[in-house]
Order: C-alpha cells, then structure tokens, then sequence
C-alpha cells in the first residue's frame, strides 16, 4: 500500500533526507511563524503536486503560502507540522489514521473519516476530504473484463484458477489474499510476487496474460495507458485513502477552509490520473506548472 512507500527508512534518515532537499532546518526558525502558510509535501510526486494545489489556490485567495517540497516520510512531516515547521500537508485518510491509531479497522470512507477525527492529536484537524483516492487497487485487461463480464472484486469469485500479481506483502496482509477470500470468497488464488509496487513489471505480467488480476496504486498512469479496469470494492476490502487536507488548528482561518473545500470538490480519483500523467509526460513539466493548469481548468484561479 502507499503506507509503505510513504514510510520506508526511518524517521531520522527521512527527515535530514527532506531538510537537505529543502536547503536548511526548518525547526531553526519555524516557516509557519506569520501570516505565511507552508504547504509540505512527500518526496513523490502526487504530494508534490497536490501541495502545489493548496499553495497555489491559497495565493490566489490572497492568503500568502508557500510550498516545502521533499519533506520525506510520514514520521518526519507530521513532526514538522506538530512544531509549526509547516502548517498545511496533503494526506491520505485510511494509512493517516493508522498512524496515529494502529489498531483502527474502519475501512469505509465516512468510517475512516469519523475515527480519523477522533484518533488525531490536539493542534491539527482535517478538513473535508477529496472524492481522489490512491491506494491498492484490483485491475483487470479490458478483454478479461468483458469475457468474464467483470465490474467488481464480488466478480472474481466465479473464476476458478485465478492468477493475480502484487507486492509480496500482499500475499499476507488483510487486505490482500486472506481478505480475497474472507471478504469475497475467492479461494485457490495463484499468487505471483513482483517488488515492483505495481509498476511496469507488474502491469507486464498483466497485460502480456500472464497473470489475471494486478494490484496497482489506483492513480497509477499506466491504468488508462493501457485501458486497464479497475474493480469495484463494494465491500471495502481495501481501506479507504480520500486525500485529506491536514492543518494546524492555529493556521485554520474560514478563508482558508473554504480555499481548500473548494479544491477537495473538485478533487476525484480520474483527477490525480490526469495529473501524475501530466507530470510524467514528455515535456517534464514541474508539479507548480502541473498544478497550475489543474487550477485553471477547474477555474479555482
């Protein structure tokens, strides 16, 4: 899952790693003093741009912000916002409230969003959250989709020998092939491990037949690169991961909550497609210049 991605190395590592990338220690003289607002980001790109997303619809608002790119891992920039190195992060509600409760088993989206609110610290809050998710998803070809008319996860259940590939942790964890079976039904899954976090050895195996079903990060762009169908979670498997603008209560303004609401509106899975691809594409564009367009053509600028 993301969680992965987002917490590998330690806290130490992750934080001298995004200190260096930003030029200086922001705990020497707290970026969030003022009436400036700093949005963070992770190091990948989603989270760069969403921060520039935030930052730059709060500037055109007349509300003064600023991005710090390249934070690193979760432990780091949640330690920076606690002491007001930065005000403002885009996040992601299931793997957030885990971090702050580990033991939390709500996986809807209202259920994560309810126990998120109750399992966060004094000093931070979450406004509302996006209808974008990024997290594990189930995906078919377009052609095994239609022979086996499948739409959902439920549909896997009628295919005998089915082959699927994922992350190696997959195999165990409980959103993965004891919870296929638990929650779905789906027995006798051949299961082939690629430590590739679903990118292109994964989607090979897939789309070459060698296997049925991938898990792929849902705003992944070789999804709609090669007309890939993502299942349905009628049943919430997979817990939910909307992203979620998360705050210093001090920063919070109702300006500022009614910028960012704005945004989260507009924000939808298709959405952040869109956008990693942009990013990705031939002209490597930065995440300001990705944001920027997003903004424009949502007229939120």
């Amino acid at each position: 899952m993301l969680l992965t991605r987002l917490l590998a190395g330690t806290a130490t590592t992750a934080l001298a790693l995004g200190l260096t990338a930003c030029g200086g220690d922001p705990t020497e003289a707290p970026a969030g003093e003022g009436d400036t607002i700093v949005v963070g980001s992770a190091s990948f790109g989603e989270s760069q741009i969403l921060a520039e997303i935030y930052a730059q619809a709060l500037d055109a608002k007349g509300i003064d912000a600023k991005t710090q790119l390249d934070i690193g891992a979760r432990e780091a920039y949640i330690g920076a916002i606690q002491d007001g190195s930065i005000d403002l992060f885009p996040e992601y509600t299931g793997n957030l409230l885990l971090f702050f409760d580990p033991k939390a088993t709500a996986t809807a989206p209202e259920e994560v969003e309810d126990a998120l609110e109750e399992a966060l610290p004094e000093g931070l809050d979450v406004l509302d959250a996006s209808a974008a998710e990024d997290k594990d998803s189930l995906n078919v070809t377009a052609a095994f989709a239609e022979k086996h008319d499948l739409t959902s996860i439920a549909d896997l259940a009628g295919i005998d020998g089915l082959r699927l590939a994922a992350n190696p942790e997959f195999k165990t964890r409980a959103y993965g092939i004891p919870g296929l079976e638990k929650v779905y039904g789906i027995k006798d899954v051949a299961f082939t491990a690629i430590s590739d976090g679903g990118g292109p050895a994964t989607v090979k195996a897939l789309t070459s037949g060698k296997v049925d079903v991938a898990d792929i990060y849902s705003t992944t762009p070789s999804i709609a690169a090669n007309d890939l169908v993502t299942l349905e979670d009628p049943e919430h498997l997979i817990a939910a991961q909307n992203v979620v603008p998360l705050i210093r209560e001090d920063a919070l303004t109702d300006e500022v909550e009614d910028v960012l609401d704005a945004v989260s509106a507009k924000l939808t899975t298709e959405a952040l497609l869109e956008l990693n691809a942009d990013l990705a594409g031939d002209d490597h564009p930065s995440s300001a210049d990705v944001a920027a367009a997003w903004l424009k053509a949502n007229d939120l600028v």
